[in-house]
């Protein structure tokens, strides 16, 4: 894994529960504002998307783009875990 895919990981876990940022912000986050395509393919080979919550991660335009395990189950875990933060809050 190259220093820049372990700093994009490290600033995607900072995205809360139930909460999506866009690419455009990660990358604005990990100091590349212009490498929002690079951070879609660092997320593309996520090695623990479980664990590493890249389906946080959203288009500027609102769409949810790509997800390893597909767009259903992207949309999947986003309304679960929007669900648990309204009852946790």
């Amino acid at each position: 894994m190259t220093p820049f895919a372990k700093k994009v990981y490290k600033a995607l876990l900072s995205i809360p529960l139930g909460q999506v940022r866009t690419y455009k912000w990660l990358a604005k986050k990990v100091g590349k504002p212009k490498a929002s395509r690079a951070i879609g393919q660092i997320l593309k080979h996520n090695p623990y998307p479980l664990l590493i919550p890249c389906h946080r991660v959203i288009c500027s335009n609102g769409k949810l783009g790509s997800y390893i395990f597909g767009k259903k189950k992207k949309k999947a875990l986003l309304d679960l875990e929007s669900k648990i933060r309204e009852d946790v809050i």
